[in-house]
């Protein structure tokens, strides 16, 4: 099995260091890990800075490969936050950086950041999910370096009324634009500790996602303390069967792998 989205204490919100996190992905038999650690430029909330020194994190990475090679695979990733305005600061990043796997998510709207609630202020929650959905297309059109589009849905996780529209028709467009780029989507196990009937996206997303030929899925449990690493796969990975999935990927030098879920 292989996890594919935590953090390590690069990250502003997690303490944990990696060594920690390797040492309990060993315990419970994981093959392969990938650090996702935080880079939001231009986060709305000031007290919390999603950045970190590029080198010390590159550094730190081929520490923990080389201590643990012999036990489990390592990879180096990265989560970035997406917003339309700093595209370009992403886009000068990734041609200096060299990384296994990046992981996009939109973790503000509007910039203003979604966790603690003022993009929701002032909106229905049929209001916020399409803006919500309508940047993500906005990005995805104009930024294409990445892996994996992380927890799709993440706006549901912040609105206690839930919208009785799927959205399907942005999303659709969204797939439209990742899909003959190559790029895929994570399932983020996270939703189900949070609350959530399911990961993050949602079934009936998964099964949109492969219904427009989408192929490429990651596993990821968005983990910032040892014990939530891997929480929920068997779960999660019996909504990937019912979606109609028979691989999840993981990655090298950006460029996806195939592995087949029934010899997980």
């Amino acid at each position: 099995m292989f996890d594919y989205h935590m953090h390590s204490n690069f990250s502003a919100d997690c303490e944990t260091p990696m060594e920690k996190t390797v040492e309990r992905a060993i315990e419970l038999g994981l093959k392969e890990i990938c650090f996702t650690d935080h880079i939001d430029y231009d986060y709305p909330d000031k007290d919390w800075i999603f950045e970190f020194d590029l080198k010390e994190y590159d550094k730190k990475i081929k520490e923990v490969q080389e201590r643990y090679r012999n036990q489990i695979r390592i990879k180096k990733g990265v989560e970035i936050g997406l917003q339309p305005h700093i595209l370009q600061r992403y886009e000068d990043m990734m041609e200096q950086e060299q990384f296994d796997f990046v992981i996009c998510s939109l973790h503000a709207t509007e910039k203003k950041d979604l966790h603690f609630g003022e993009f929701f202020e002032g909106k229905t929650v049929d209001e916020a999910y399409e803006i919500y959905y309508t940047e993500l297309l906005t990005c995805v059109r104009d930024f294409k370096e990445f892996s994996v589009l992380g927890h799709l849905d993440l706006v549901k996780r912040y609105t206690k009324e839930k919208s009785k529209n799927n959205f399907h028709h942005i999303i659709k467009e969204i797939f439209a634009e990742i899909i003959p780029a190559g790029k895929g989507i994570e399932v983020n196990t996270s939703g189900y500790r949070y609350g959530l009937e399911s990961g993050m996206p949602s079934l009936d997303i998964l099964k949109l996602y492969k219904d427009c030929g989408g192929e490429i899925i990651t596993l990821g449990s968005d983990s910032h303390v040892v014990d939530t690493l891997a929480v929920e796969f068997p779960l999660a990975i019996a909504h990937l069967k019912e979606a109609g999935f028979k691989y999840i990927c993981t990655f090298t030098d950006g460029k996806p792998e195939f592995h087949y879920i029934d010899n997980l």
